[in-house]
């Protein structure tokens, strides 16, 4: 039996835009090969940054995004915890030079690199970052190391482990745990090519009429320095999630400056279901720092999520809290991207006594940005999925929101399990 659902739509602010434009996309969920009897479970939601991504190197994006989500789930076939699967899928990520984070970070003011990045467990709500970190190869494996260190309780004295360090303090708790230290890298073209951008914007900052013209002519021209923060999201066999995100922040930014995916609750989010929670959450965002951390948008969106159309919630929170929210009432387009996933456990008998074995995911991502680049994977897909979401002709960006997703049914390797076959396409 093959069950459709579409799960995608755009939308934009009435009192940002007169015109609310739509676009449907079907997600086709099937029964294929039975899973292979010891064979563990889980999935995983990646992205390489919302902001530009050009078609020339489409390719590439979606490279990088299929290589994280294979990472992850090498990881969690292995039975690793899905704090480990997300960070190797991050640390796959942070390595590649087409996503802003790690070595192939933006660089500041002084064109040095100064990352980003956090991560938390659903399960214990730990929660480990750091903020402008210089030197270390993979911010959020220093991240990571924080989180562990702080489940095991207090140091000597009494003293309360740290979640989050920053700058030089960070980089010295990353080495004297064992963390290599690397040597800065940078791209001088690069640099050279932002900072020719800077004089020129700073050239005409007097006359907003230019300032906008100028920034429309350089849109199509946008590289992958714009692009800001990748992250994942997992759930693994036992319906454990987390998540993970990490960012060179913004080119030229200022040094010192940490931007959301650092900060807690505004980066990413992760919490297993409970008492008050039916749904197991797991959120990781992009985009401007200063809009998402204004807006605390992982935690608004893991709360949304907790009602019964996730898809729904997910659209009126971007809508409501991020481009409408009064605490951005000023600014001209609010720019960021979420991915979130979704997941509870059910009975495909429901008169049956049996425990409850079969994890339904449901995941999606929005941005307002002109596009977003996603991959996303079961422990029983043969390979990665891919896809660049972009603003249909008409949308403005930072007023437009575009939401797209699917669901997966993943079932335990004691019962007779059958493995989701996800497929999306935009409908004519």
């Amino acid at each position: 039996m093959i069950m459709e659902k579409g799960l995608s739509s755009v939308g934009v602010l009435p009192s940002k835009s007169s015109q609310v434009t739509a676009v449907k996309v079907v997600v086709k969920e099937s029964e294929t090969k039975q899973t292979q009897r010891g064979k563990r479970v889980g999935f995983v939601l990646v992205h390489a940054g919302a902001g530009y991504h050009s078609e020339s190197k489409a390719k590439e994006y979606k490279h990088v995004c299929k290589r994280a989500c294979q990472k992850a789930i090498e990881k969690l076939q292995a039975g690793a915890l899905a704090t480990d699967a997300v960070t190797a899928a991050l640390i796959e990520l942070e390595d590649s030079p087409f996503t802003n984070a790690g070595l192939g970070s933006n660089l500041n003011l002084l064109g040095e690199i100064e990352c980003d990045a956090s991560i938390m467990d659903g399960k214990s709500l730990n929660f480990g970052a750091v903020g402008a970190l210089s030197g270390i190869k993979n911010p959020v494996s220093v991240a990571n190391r924080l989180l562990c260190e702080g489940q095991k309780g207090k140091l000597s004295a009494g003293r309360i482990p740290p979640c989050f360090l920053v700058g030089e303090g960070a980089y010295r708790w990353a080495v004297d745990h064992g963390i290599p230290a690397c040597p800065p890298g940078f791209s001088l073209a690069a640099f050279k090519r932002n900072k020719r951008k800077l004089e020129l914007a700073e050239k005409v900052e007097t006359d907003l009429i230019q300032l906008k013209k100028r920034r429309q002519s350089n849109e199509k021209v946008i590289d992958s320095g714009t692009l800001d923060t990748v992250g994942a999201v997992v759930v693994d066999q036992e319906g454990n999630v987390a998540a993970a995100v990490s960012s060179g922040g913004l080119a030229l930014k200022h040094p010192g400056r940490v931007g959301q995916a650092a900060l807690y609750g505004c980066g990413c989010w992760a919490e297993n279901t409970g008492v008050h929670t039916p749904y197991s959450t797991a959120v990781s965002t992009s985009g401007c720092g200063e809009h998402l951390v204004r807006t605390i948008l992982a935690r608004e969106c893991s709360c949304a999520l907790q009602t019964e159309d996730a898809h729904q919630a997910l659209l009126e929170t971007m809508q409501n809290k991020f481009i409408g929210s009064p605490f951005l009432a000023n600014e001209d387009g609010v720019l960021g991207g979420v991915i979130v996933l979704r997941s509870c456990r059910y009975s495909t008998e429901p008169e049956s006594s049996q425990e409850k074995r079969t994890l339904l995911v449901e995941f999606l991502w929005s941005h307002t940005t002109e596009s977003m680049c996603v991959g996303y994977m079961s422990a029983q897909d043969g390979k990665a999925k891919t896809h660049i979401s972009r603003l249909p002709p008409g949308a403005v960006a930072g007023q437009s929101v575009a939401i797209e997703g699917g669901v997966c049914r993943l079932e335990s390797p004691e019962s007779r399990a059958a493995d989701s076959s996800l497929h999306c396409k935009e409908c004519e």
